[in-house]
C-alpha cells in the first residue's frame, strides 16, 4: 500500500462478557501499552480528512480508536487507561438506547448498559470525539428511504444538541452500507467507518473506510508485530477466512 497507512482500530465492549465483541480490561491496557511503546501516533478522523485535503501530513503509519455502541464500560474501563497515554478516541452512539441497556439483534446475554447523557457530557468536556451509530441501531439496508433519513438525521441531530458540538463522523451498525446508503451517509456526515478488516490508504473510500477488529490481536506477540510492520501475512490470513466465512453463508442469506 503506497503512502501514509492508517490503523482504524474496531472496539464494542471492554469488560470480561466474552465474544468477539469483547476486550478484557487487562488485554485492553496491554494493547495501548503496545502502541505508546511502539512510538505510534494516535490520531483522530479528522486527522485522517485533513490529511486527504492536503492541510496536514500523516506519519508513514498512524492509528484511529474508535468503539462503537458506548457501552458503559468504556467510561469504566476503557478511558481511564487512554487518557493516561494521552488517546482520543472517537465512540459511535446509538441515541436511542443512551442510558439503557442495548436492545439491537445480536446483543449479549444480560443485555450491556450503555452511558447515560451525563456520562457522555462529561467524556466530552475531557476529549473524547463522539459519532453517530443510528437511533436504534438497524441494518440501514433493509430500511425505507423515508426511515433511513430519520436514523441518520435524528440521530445526528440528537447529539448535537446534547454536547453542543458538531457531528462529523458515522458508524453503520453490523457494518452494513450499500451504494445507496453510502451515498446518503456522505449528505449528512465527512466520513464513515465500517467492518471491512484493513488498514486504510489515501485510495480507500472515506465512506466505506475498513478497520481492524482488536478480538483478532488479543495475544500480546501478535499485536506487537502489527505494530512493529510485520502483520501483513496474519491480517491477509484473516481476511482470507472471512470471505470463505462469507461464501459459505451466501446460499443461505435470507432464510
Amino acid at each position: 500500500m503506497s503512502g501514509p497507512v492508517v490503523d482504524i482500530l474496531m472496539y464494542h465492549s471492554i469488560s470480561k462478557r466474552g465474544g468477539a465483541t469483547s476486550i478484557a480490561p487487562a488485554i485492553f491496557a496491554e494493547q495501548m501499552a503496545a502502541i505508546t511503546e511502539a512510538g505510534l501516533p494516535v490520531i483522530t478522523l479528522d486527522d485522517l480528512l485533513a490529511a486527504r485535503e492536503g492541510k496536514a501530513r500523516l506519519a508513514p503509519h498512524s492509528l484511529i480508536l474508535t468503539f462503537d455502541d458506548g457501552f458503559q464500560d468504556f467510561a469504566d474501563a476503557a478511558w481511564p487507561v487512554m487518557a493516561r497515554h494521552g488517546f482520543r478516541p472517537i465512540v459511535y452512539l446509538p441515541t436511542a438506547y443512551i442510558g439503557r441497556a442495548e436492545g439491537w439483534h445480536g446483543i449479549a446475554d444480560p443485555p450491556r448498559a450503555l452511558m447515560g447523557w451525563g456520562t457522555i457530557r462529561a467524556l466530552a468536556k475531557e476529549g473524547v470525539d463522539f459519532g453517530s451509530h443510528t437511533v436504534h441501531h438497524p441494518d440501514l439496508d433493509s430500511l425505507s428511504e423515508e426511515t433511513l433519513e430519520a436514523e441518520l438525521v435524528r440521530s445526528r441531530s440528537e447529539i448535537e444538541d446534547r454536547l453542543d458540538a458538531p457531528v462529523r463522523h458515522f458508524a453503520p451498525p453490523y457494518g452494513i452500507a450499500g451504494p445507496e446508503v453510502r451515498a446518503r451517509i456522505a449528505e449528512s456526515y465527512h466520513s464513515s467507518v465500517g467492518t471491512r478488516l484493513g488498514q486504510a490508504g489515501p485510495g480507500d473510500d472515506p465512506f466505506d473506510l475498513p478497520r481492524i477488529e482488536m478480538f483478532y490481536f488479543t495475544d500480546r506477540a501478535r499485536w506487537r508485530a502489527h505494530l512493529a510492520g510485520r502483520g501483513a501475512a496474519y491480517l491477509a490470513a484473516r481476511r482470507g477466512l472471512r470471505a470463505l466465512k462469507g461464501a459459505a453463508m451466501k446460499p443461505w442469506k435470507g432464510l
